[in-house]
């Protein structure tokens, strides 16, 4: 797993770990704010850190691993942050991308490779537009362009290796992604749970904006049924992964956010910055259902709420990271339905 040490590649590696799956880690060195590093997560699995946009390493590592599936996870992942440094963004998501499908493409034993890509691929002109997997790409900020240039490059290995039955590339185009744990700059969760736990103010931008919000463990989940889904022979190369029901609005998040923590934080919309970000988008994800049989266990209102939860349990209460992903991950476990596991 290629960026394993982030917001997502932690969560999808604890449950991995729980459903009994050997994963082994490639990365940048967390933040000591993010939930690897909460959750004590260093030297738990077989890891190295380093650029994922250094060929050689990337060649001999994955080389010497001989892994039976890749999944690609590591990105520049922040819109905003794009804008600052958008050299940098399509370095890591295009490049990055290309050295990884370099090496899968050679070494035999990788039968599939997952790339955890996003729904801002879509050309979105704002018509309130519910994308599906067959709309056309476009991106705007530097962030989502990038995510298409690396959907182009997938597309391009595709076809060179569709000779070779024995190999899948899977996109997975997911919706925004909130869990415990997520301490991110200029994302809603992690910027009103440094509010609430300081008692201090916060600006939050586009409150009108709708996003497909989800939560994390919904998210890996899917990503594990499509790999499944791969490794026993079926060609489903492209899924959306999003909520069942239309999209929240920021100040609908933030409202439920405020109703399950209950602080004294000063809570203010701000700019509207609708000219860098999309107001609103919605994602179709029938095909992952109709297909996989996958479909999220929590609601986006309970999304935000267990992510509160989580939250208020490990810096309020105390409670450890870790301990606290595994009852999360035992609770949606339990209750997806059919019971399923990864191969």
């Amino acid at each position: 797993m290629t960026g394993h040490t982030g917001f997502k590649g932690t969560w999808l590696t604890m449950l991995l770990e729980h459903c009994g799956v050997e994963v082994i880690g490639l990365s940048l060195l967390a933040d000591p704010e993010s939930l690897y590093t909460r959750a004590k997560r260093l030297g738990k699995i077989q890891e190295d850190f380093f650029d994922i946009r250094d060929e050689k390493k990337v060649d001999n590592f994955i080389g010497q691993i001989k892994p039976r599936v890749i999944m690609h996870l590591a990105a520049q992942s922040l819109v905003l942050e794009s804008y600052k440094n958008p050299k940098i963004t399509f370095d890591v998501n295009v490049g990055g991308l290309v050295n990884v499908l370099n090496v899968f493409s050679q070494i035999d034993s990788v039968k599939v490779m997952l790339i955890s890509t996003t729904d801002k691929v879509y050309e979105n002109l704002d018509s309130g537009k519910s994308f599906t997997e067959k709309d056309s790409l476009c991106g705007k900020d530097p962030y989502s362009a990038s995510k298409v240039a690396a959907e182009n490059a997938v597309f391009a290995w595709r076809e060179l290796l569709k000779n070779n039955y024995n190999k899948k590339i899977l996109t997975a185009r997911a919706g925004n992604v909130i869990g415990g744990g997520d301490f991110s700059e200029n994302r809603l969760i992690p910027d009103l749970v440094r509010a609430f736990s300081t008692n201090s103010s916060v600006e939050i931008r586009n409150p009108t904006s709708t996003r497909p919000w989800q939560h994390v463990l919904d998210l890996v989940i899917g990503y594990l049924m499509m790999v499944n889904n791969a490794l026993s022979g079926t060609k489903l190369e492209i899924l959306n992964f999003g909520p069942s029901e239309k999209s929240l609005s920021v100040k609908e998040v933030v409202k439920i956010a405020a109703e399950n923590w209950r602080s004294d934080a000063n809570i203010f919309f701000g700019e509207d910055l609708s000219n860098l970000e999309a107001r609103s988008l919605e994602l179709n994800s029938s095909r992952a259902r109709e297909k996989l049989g996958w479909q999220p266990v929590w609601t986006q209102q309970q999304a935000v709420t267990e992510s509160i939860a989580w939250w208020k349990d490990v810096l309020i209460y105390g409670m450890d990271a870790q301990e606290r992903c595994k009852l999360d991950i035992e609770k949606l476990m339990n209750n997806i339905n059919p019971r399923w596991t990864p191969k």
